[in-house]
């Protein structure tokens, strides 16, 4: 999964409780450019914020899809 899947996919599941703060963060980044420093410090906020999501009955996102997305963040934390 590409980061900006997987920021969409923050997005998508805005609603479930363990995005709170995450959803913010995924919106800001999705207006910057990859390539900068601000897109990747953003991506460290949202790797802490992202730490207890997990799939759930109420929420068609699967287990996968939330592994996938957690390495595109950090990945792209690293960069």
């Amino acid at each position: 999964m590409d980061i900006i899947k997987a920021l969409e996919l923050i997005v998508k599941y805005q609603t479930m409780p363990a995005l709170n703060y995450a959803v913010n963060y995924a919106k800001a980044a999705l207006q910057m450019d990859v390539t900068s420093e601000k897109f990747r410090v953003q991506m460290l906020y949202l790797v802490g914020n992202i730490s207890n999501w997990r799939a759930t009955q109420a929420y068609d996102v699967t287990k996968e899809q939330i592994q996938q997305a957690r390495a595109a963040i950090k990945a792209a934390g690293k960069s």
